[in-house]
């Protein structure tokens, strides 16, 4: 089949090179703009734009997906289906209707539970016990289109979103190219989503990320796993803000919120209900470092975070 991938951020890479391996023609891309990044805010390819310039694939960077010279492009190069990994816009229905065989998402959750942008990170953070992967047809509606394939896989109990999104990508790649075989083959079956069962994953705002000391340690430890590797949970000491990458939840009511207590190999937060142990934060202007190196300046009374 002729094939036109759209995807934008790293997680989409291994989708994008397993078709380029498969038996199918990978004969365009299409990503987000350049955004800017850093502090020069010069504007910067996406991973997939940088993928598809090194290996000579058209490259569409639409605003948005309804802008009509990106539709009159994409009827030209006339796909015969659209998979998408994490590309970042909403589809209109008459771009869907294109392809011959639609667009197929590969989305990381266990649909319909937690359709939206940030799947992984939500179900880390309300303490599922498992993660997914749901390969479907785009339907207007947010992720709400018949299953093609799906498959589940245990959460780790110190995993974060991070590492479980790169395995699921790993095995989203193999599960989209089965489905696409599929359809080449003129075998491929989907079923419609369960109404019963539906919650949604926003995106996670910066604000979002900030750490309430007075929550329990164990949510707090979700928290830190789900922000990492963005936006990354935060707090502030001093005045300033510290990320806080790696953390872990113990037992024990020893400490008010908020407050450090330091020695030579941990260190540990109070909170709500039991302790947090800091492993990895990074200080403002900071690159990110083991929590005992950073607490061994802070002097014999350490403080709190606020």
């Amino acid at each position: 089949m002729r094939i036109v991938f759209a995807g934008t951020p790293e997680v989409s890479l291994p989708a994008l090179e397993a078709l380029a391996k498969s038996r199918h023609e990978l004969v365009a891309v299409v990503t987000r703009p350049d955004a800017p990044q850093g502090r020069s805010g010069r504007p910067v390819p996406s991973p997939v734009a940088r993928w598809a310039e090194q290996h000579g694939i058209e490259t569409l960077k639409p605003a948005r997906p309804r802008e009509p010279l990106f539709i009159a492009r994409l009827r030209e190069l006339a796909p015969d289906c659209c998979p998408v990994v994490a590309y970042g816009a909403l589809i209109p229905a008459d771009v869907l209707a294109i392809p011959t065989h639609g667009w197929v998402n590969v989305h990381f959750s266990l649909l319909p539970a937690w359709r939206g942008a940030a799947p992984v990170q939500r179900a880390i953070l309300a303490g599922d016990t498992q993660a997914g992967i749901t390969v479907f047809d785009l339907v207007p509606a947010l992720d709400a289109g018949p299953i093609y394939l799906q498959e589940a896989s245990q959460l780790g109990d110190h995993e974060t979103s991070g590492e479980v999104l790169a395995r699921s990508a790993d095995r989203g790649a193999e599960l989209l190219i089965e489905v696409l075989d599929a359809l080449a083959e003129g075998t491929a079956r989907a079923a419609p989503q369960a109404t019963n069962g539906v919650t949604l994953a926003p995106k996670i705002a910066v604000a979002d990320a900030r750490i309430d000391w007075t929550a329990p340690a164990a949510g707090i430890d979700r928290l830190v796993r789900a922000c990492n590797p963005s936006p990354v949970a935060w707090t502030t000491f001093r005045g300033e803000r510290v990320k806080v990458w790696l953390a872990e939840a113990h037992a024990g009511t020893l400490l008010a919120p908020g407050v450090l207590a330091v020695d030579k190999r941990s260190v540990l937060v109070g909170t709500g209900r039991g302790v947090l142990e800091l492993v990895s934060v990074q200080p403002a202007g900071k690159r990110a470092m083991r929590a005992a190196d950073w607490a061994r300046g802070l002097g014999a009374e350490p403080g709190a975070f606020e």
